[in-house]
């Protein structure tokens, strides 16, 4: 396993899960597909090729569809996120949620409806079945001929039936494979964190498609990483401004109700801003939250109707805690994208690279500042 932020002393708070990983929500599956043909100059249709798909499945591949509860925040809308509009209006979204490059939402969502009609077929077969996933993205274009379009129906199937609980790849894998971060090599990245709430645990935890920053901004910790290290930053060094975004996905097994999740989702703006950046124009910087909790099935899918459900939700008064959560497991899951990733060449413009962090070099910073803790 590569190394992790806290794995070279960055200090955090909060009980991480088993995997510090968003796959500690029970039932939560992760998988990844890469497309890769790194080589030679662009021209487009050709490659050179780094791109994929990452696929999260908040039930698992449970073959009975259940929508989980949702809510959704845009800091900067300069993105896509699918089935936005459902969540604000009904709260709730039922099926994948999958992340991949600003040219392939189509192909990933065309994959995720066969997807769920393979999946769910007694609901498609018998009934008026819809289908509806939530597929988001960001800017893959300095590292990937991103206008090639090579991302398949096959690339993203194999993200869907890959999905696993346990250990979660970062870095250079799925979606996240030629995104920056900071103007470093950045990518996909998770972490969790446990909550009491009297005798029941429950866990918060983010996924990330980690794609923006100028180097100027960076902090870790508190520590002016980015002021202090400003060489091989290639869009700075172009007098370019930002070019990505940052999807953030939060899941949680906590009882809450949609509005308690849209508010749970505007806290990754503030995980996000721990790490330095303002949020930039040309970011797309969007958010969703789920809870898998309150499974009350498919609206519809039975013979019977219920007029009334019964469904549990935290009192208000606790959302503190489950904030804090949020923001630590965000700040985290970006700094263990970096800290998983590995150097890309650019390939527009073509002669720069998005370098890995040094891990070493961060440790230095860290302790010059008083912020290493002991590994």
């Amino acid at each position: 396993m590569k190394p992790r932020a806290r794995d070279l002393g960055v200090p955090f708070d909060g009980e991480t899960g088993r995997f510090n990983a968003i796959t500690d929500i029970p039932g939560v599956e992760v998988g990844f597909s890469n497309t890769s043909d790194p080589d030679g100059l662009l021209e487009i249709g050709k490659g050179p090729i780094r791109t994929g798909v990452t696929a999260l499945l908040p039930r698992g591949k449970n073959p009975k569809p259940s929508p989980v509860w949702a809510g959704q925040f845009s800091l900067n809308g300069n993105g896509e996120m699918t089935g936005s509009h459902w969540v604000n209006d009904a709260g709730y979204f039922i099926g994948p949620v999958c992340l991949t490059n600003t040219h392939s939402v189509g192909m990933v969502h065309h994959a995720a409806v066969g997807w769920m009609v393979d999946t769910y077929a007694d609901h498609f077969q018998e009934d008026h079945g819809w289908a509806m996933p939530i597929v988001a993205e960001t800017y893959d274009g300095c590292t990937n001929d991103i206008n090639g379009r090579h991302v398949t129906e096959n690339h993203a199937l194999n993200a869907l039936n890959s999905a696993a609980s346990g250990p979660v790849t970062e870095g250079n894998c799925g979606g996240g494979t030629g995104m920056l971060t900071y103007e470093f090599k950045g990518g996909t990245g998770s972490a969790s964190r446990q909550l009491k709430m009297g005798e029941q645990s429950f866990v918060v935890a983010a996924l990330v498609q980690s794609n923006f920053g100028s180097r100027a901004d960076f902090v870790v910790r508190g520590v002016p990483v980015g002021m202090e290290w400003p060489e091989d930053a290639p869009l700075t060094e172009l007098s370019l401004p930002e070019q990505g975004s940052i999807i953030v996905i939060f899941g949680t097994d906590l009882p809450l109700l949609p509005n308690q999740l849209q508010r749970l989702a505007k806290r990754a703006s503030i995980g996000i801003g721990r790490t330095g950046s303002p949020g930039g124009h040309y970011s797309g910087d969007i958010f969703l939250a789920f809870s898998t909790a309150n499974d009350i099935g498919l609206p519809g899918m039975s013979e019977h109707h219920p007029f009334f459900n019964k469904m549990d939700s935290l009192n208000d008064h606790y959302l503190d805690e489950v904030y804090k959560a949020a923001v630590d497991s965000i700040e985290e899951a970006i700094l263990n994208a970096m800290v998983a990733a590995e150097t890309m060449s650019f390939i527009k413009p073509a002669g720069y690279e998005a370098k890995a962090i040094d891990h070493a070099r961060l440790q230095e910073l860290m302790k010059k500042y008083g912020r290493l803790s002991a590994i």
